[in-house]
């Protein structure tokens, strides 16, 4: 009997068994550290930021097609929106054109999805604006003035932002002279003549303006591809003196 309990125990303290069960509890302490940063990240996607990519040449040169850029979704929700942020926002409706999903593999599908649930993808950026914050709720909106320039509340802007074609001193091909309605923005890219903002969406149900809700975040760094690494700014010079104007 003690013979037979004596070779359980060597047989247990073995180097064998000790390295079977130092494996395991390896594998056991990964497992558990993986699904803490999927759920990490889940949480940071979800409530803090996420990624997007650029869909469109609408804001050049401040952001080129296939950019990634990171997005706080902090804003609007407990950080204000202001005069010239870089927003993305989902479609007010009437704006992009019905698209229909690509089929893919099972297992591609699969991962696509992991990515973008952990927000290391986000293959809903086409159905995602990215524009420029011109009009905040109330202001008045006009161009162009002699100078070619627009104005926000009466004070002209001068943009270094804009991208416009070579020879070419007027912001916007378009004439407009609008006032946003509450809760509301104007939108455009920066580049100008060629971006379906919000100057060419008039005839949509919201006529062009973007509802602060649809707002997903505020854009403040262009991550992807390393050499096009930088902070988006909001250029407060360009709008100073716009809010006082307002009231």
């Amino acid at each position: 009997m003690t013979e037979d309990t004596s070779t359980r125990i060597d047989r247990a303290g073995s180097p064998s068994a000790r390295r079977k069960r130092s494996t395991l509890l390896f594998l056991r302490d990964l497992l558990v550290i993986f699904v803490v940063a999927v759920l990490v990240s889940f949480m940071i996607k979800t409530f803090l930021i996420r990624s997007f990519f650029i869909p469109s040449a609408s804001m050049e040169q401040t952001l080129v097609q296939d950019d990634r850029i990171i997005v706080n979704q902090l804003v609007p929700d407990l950080a204000p929106i202001e005069h010239g942020d870089v927003v993305v926002f989902k479609d007010p409706g009437g704006w992009l054109p019905a698209r229909e999903d690509p089929s893919q593999p099972p297992l591609i599908a699969a991962v696509d999805w992991f990515l973008a649930f952990v927000g290391l993808s986000a293959p809903d950026s086409n159905d995602h604006l990215v524009k420029r914050v011109i009009g905040m709720p109330g202001d008045h909106v006009v161009c162009c003035n002699a100078l070619g320039q627009m104005s926000v509340n009466g004070v002209p802007l001068d943009e270094p932002y804009v991208a416009l074609p070579p020879g070419t001193t007027k912001v916007s091909e378009l004439d407009f002279d609008v006032t946003v309605p509450d809760d509301s923005l104007w939108v455009m890219g920066d580049n100008r003549y060629n971006s379906k903002d919000s100057r060419y969406n008039g005839g949509t149900p919201l006529e062009g303006y973007v509802p602060v809700d649809n707002v997903v975040g505020r854009a403040f760094v262009v991550s992807w591809p390393i050499s096009h690494w930088a902070w988006l700014d909001n250029y407060p010079s360009v709008f100073e003196g716009v809010d006082e104007a307002a009231g």
